[in-house]
């Protein structure tokens, strides 16, 4: 049985890539933590530590840091095929 993927969306409510990117994940059916940075410190301090960076969307996708919504490199990482 391969491993449980686990993804992370550190994400903005404001933010419309945010939004672009927990859609192609419901529609994907892939399980996500949604962590909004605007509320949280703690978790944005967490995610510029991983990303280097303060723009959302990050996602992390078993480890794998992935900045804005790249769609292709998310599939990739998820082992989605494009549509």
């Amino acid at each position: 049985m391969a491993e449980k993927t686990t993804v992370k969306v550190y994400s903005t409510p404001t933010c419309p890539y945010c939004h672009k990117l927990k859609e192609f994940l419901k529609q994907n059916k892939v399980e996500f933590q949604d962590i909004d940075v605007s509320r949280d410190r703690a978790a944005a301090m967490e995610m510029v530590q991983k990303s280097g960076q303060m723009g959302v969307p990050v996602a992390d996708i078993n480890g794998q840091i992935v900045v804005g919504f790249d769609q292709h490199t998310i599939a990739h990482l998820l082992n989605l095929h494009a549509h």
